[in-house]
């Protein structure tokens, strides 16, 4: 399985259309474009019956003690965490493209309502990030791109990945999580693909 994109190049940096925050001289951060980026999959198993999409940032400080704070950075040796940027399941059979901007176009405040049906759109992890902020708050679903903290020392990683399911629905519903669809997936994924994109707002690393 081989998974392809016009938006991304494998190991480089993602363009800031598809993140969800670009540098500012004057906040450190400001809000950019948010597209969810293009992607292609080929050379599907035999079998397969539906597809699932995840992003996931793979170098999130695992302590938040030191983020986007003046004068510091967060440790390059600090342990570091997943953090959830997209999940799409039910991608049907005869699905083998997302086109930019066909799940995220903008920033919502609060998140994305989410779609009826199918393909299902999951929680992302702004929804823990922006809680109990009074404009930002709420549940964040769909694809909201990278915006890693300022102040990292770290460039981070994230993992577009594609899955082959031999089911025709993967069995999730409502508000469902990363943990939820990797349970509903155990043992139904023939194959799956990887691109990987990095991003940084610190200037030092940019």
């Amino acid at each position: 399985m081989r998974l392809t994109s016009d938006s991304i190049t494998d190991g480089a940096r993602i363009p800031a259309p598809h993140a969800l925050c670009v540098p500012d001289p004057d906040s450190h951060a400001t809000f950019s474009a948010n597209r969810n980026p293009d992607l292609a999959w080929t050379d599907v198993p035999d079998g397969t019956r539906s597809y699932v999409l995840t992003c996931i940032d793979i170098d999130v400080p695992s302590a938040g003690d030191d983020v986007n704070q003046e004068d510091r950075e967060v440790p390059e040796d600090l342990p570091r965490v997943d953090f959830v940027h997209w999940l799409l399941a039910d991608l049907p059979a005869e699905v083998h493209h997302v086109a930019a901007g066909d799940y995220s176009d903008g920033v919502t405040p609060g998140g994305k309502p989410g779609r009826d049906g199918r393909p299902r759109e999951g929680v992302n992890d702004y929804t823990g990030w922006f809680a109990g902020d009074p404009e930002m708050g709420g549940t964040w679903r769909g694809y909201d791109g990278p915006c890693p903290p300022w102040n990292d020392s770290i460039i981070h990683h994230y993992e577009f990945t594609v899955y082959a399911l031999d089911v025709a629905e993967v069995g999730v519903s409502g508000d469902f999580t990363v943990a939820d669809l990797n349970n509903a997936m155990e043992g139904h994924v023939l194959a799956s693909a990887t691109i990987t994109g990095t991003y940084t707002l610190n200037p030092r690393l940019r």
